[in-house]
């Protein structure tokens, strides 16, 4: 069905097959549909920090970070710099009666695994090692594919998984849990952070920023214009 709001280069597209070409791709691809109310639009050229809202719902559809493609590679960087020192250094330590030990976040794992909760263990190392480490590799290989002349195709691949490696990395809900945990035991045993724990701590906001900086339809725009020169 045609209505009023249909932009007027895809009433054609409507009108030649008799009803929605659904999963058709538009000759424009500045013709976008809302995710919340369904609406189909054209999306105007947005300069550097500018957002592009539904006039329907007023839903926030894109906006175009400043210096996207320097963001999309510095902060991969420096959150590989402070994953590598997480996963490394001990994250926690504890004093009780003349005796200290230590742990990483692999030597947690480890140790769920060892007690015998498998299953908690796995998803432990999912959450915290495997998904984070993802999220960041992804996100590194696009930020220094896209700066290329000429950018791979499987670079795509990476965008479409993307996001359910994002979905999966919780370290937010595992320091959640330690701070949990370092409340119980302060009063039976003297606990010391490890430098891992800032790591992670600083980690969890880097990850953040790094998800707010990327620009999947900047990657998408450069994949297609490469691909128009071949």
């Amino acid at each position: 069905m045609v209505s009023a709001d249909t932009p007027d280069d895809v009433r054609p597209e409507l009108a030649r097959h008799g009803k929605p070409p659904f999963n058709q791709a538009v000759a424009d691809g500045a013709v976008v549909a809302c995710r919340e109310c369904d609406l189909i639009q054209r999306l105007p050229e947005l300069a550097d920090g500018a957002a592009a809202h539904c006039p329907r719902c007023d839903k926030e559809l894109r906006r175009r970070q400043v210096d996207a493609l320097d963001r999309m590679l510095a902060l991969p960087l420096a959150a590989a710099v402070l994953y590598v020192v997480a996963n490394t250094v001990p994250m926690l330590g504890l004093s009780a009666v003349g005796h200290r030990a230590s742990t990483t976040v692999l030597g947690g794992a480890r140790q769920l695994w060892n007690d015998g909760r498998e299953t908690v263990a796995l998803l432990v190392l999912l959450t915290t090692v495997v998904a984070p480490a993802l999220q960041i590799g992804f996100m590194l290989i696009i930020g220094l594919a896209v700066r290329r002349a000429r950018i791979p195709r499987w670079v795509g691949t990476l965008v479409r998984h993307h996001p359910r490696a994002a979905t999966w990395s919780m370290l937010e809900v595992m320091m959640l849990g330690v701070l949990v945990a370092l409340v119980k035991i302060a009063d039976y045993a003297t606990v010391i952070p490890g430098l891992a724990m800032y790591a992670l701590a600083a980690l969890v906001v880097l990850l953040a920023m790094m998800q707010r900086a990327f620009d999947p339809q900047l990657v998408w725009n450069r994949i297609e214009w490469a691909e128009a020169r071949t």
